[in-house]
């Protein structure tokens, strides 16, 4: 049922998912032409986590990321309204929120996948919090979850050293409008440039026999390295000032910036050009590597649970990737 009261939206609790198994940069050098020196000085990543065993999918680190943010806000499942699955790597083209739904039992909630890669958990979190701020719902889990692993060439050196699995969850739970936490966003696409960065489906080259049908496959990760890197560095400066300057807020604000998890050198590129302080950076990426719509709730959780975010805390987080999609959401703890 829709109130037509306004009401604020807040993250109430988060939690997070990695597989078990990792590969070092000493590992992929043994597989490509690369070495751990080219690797970390190019991109800050150290090692990535990898989803392996042929009975786990992405709804495994989903439904432990989404648990673990459960029982930190002591919250029974029945209490979700809305699930909100971020991924670019579902284990049904249908779509797997329904069976994060059914995994943790939150049989009263809706539930469905949202596609935006590197900027879906971003996305996610606005949708839930306007879904929330209308008076629509009053709980939404929202999951940020890939395991590009699955999607990597790992015989091509420009992308196999960056991508790995993983999953972060958050709780957005409504609240007074003076408690609000979710100050304001700002969301952009550039689709012409949408072949920088994909997983293209192609088609075979011939025909079904009988119906002259063309069908294919999805291939894997391609991208255009130098392009994302310009793409990044021009356009998440540029969304985060417009965001702030629309709710009046200086960068001098700020306690804390969340970029996506994509390149060392794009985070401190950003940061630089918005004169913030490395030390406010939160950044695990040499741990994980680029884990996608899993990156900034994964590293959201992380950095709560070292207690470095305290209450009133103004957080930017900003997602970048593919489509091209970007998009900035600004948040007072």
């Amino acid at each position: 049922m829709k109130s037509s009261t306004m009401q604020g939206a807040r993250i109430l609790a988060t939690g997070s998912s990695v597989p078990d198994s990792y590969i070092n940069n000493h590992k992929i050098s043994e597989m490509v032409d690369t070495s751990d020196e080219w690797i970390v000085t190019r991109t800050g990543i150290k090692e990535r986590r990898l989803l392996t065993g042929t009975n786990q999918s992405i709804i495994d680190l989903a439904v432990l990321a989404a648990i673990r943010a459960l029982n930190k806000a002591s919250m029974n499942p029945l209490k979700i309204d809305l699930i909100i699955l971020a991924t670019s790597s579902p284990n049904d083209l249908f779509g797997s929120a329904s069976q994060l739904q059914a995994k943790i039992g939150a049989y009263k909630a809706v539930a469905f996948d949202l596609t935006a890669a590197c900027s879906g958990f971003v996305l996610g979190i606005v949708t839930a919090s306007q879904f929330i701020q209308n008076g629509t719902y009053q709980n939404i889990l929202v999951v940020g979850a890939d395991v590009l692993s699955k999607w990597t060439d790992w015989s091509d050196r420009s992308t196999c050293i960056l991508f790995g699995d993983g999953a972060g969850a958050a709780i957005v739970q409504a609240c007074s409008i003076k408690d609000n936490g979710i100050l304001g966003f700002q969301l952009n696409t550039d689709g012409t440039q949408y072949n920088k960065l994909s997983i293209a489906y192609k088609e075979e080259m011939y025909p079904h026999p009988t119906l002259q049908l063309f069908q294919g496959s999805f291939k894997y990760i391609t991208m255009n390295g130098k392009e994302v890197y310009k793409f990044a560095v021009s356009k998440v400066p540029s969304s985060i000032l417009e965001c702030l300057k629309l709710l009046n807020i200086s960068t001098n604000d700020i306690d804390w910036l969340l970029l996506h998890q994509a390149n060392e050198r794009i985070l401190n590129a950003v940061a630089d050009k918005l004169s913030i302080h490395s030390s406010k950076l939160i950044s695990n990426l040499s741990q994980y590597g680029n884990t996608s719509a899993a990156s900034i709730p994964l590293a959201l959780d992380e950095a709560l649970a070292e207690n470095k975010i305290k209450k009133d805390d103004i957080i930017v987080i900003s997602g970048f990737g593919a489509g091209l999609t970007w998009g900035t959401v600004i948040i007072k703890w």
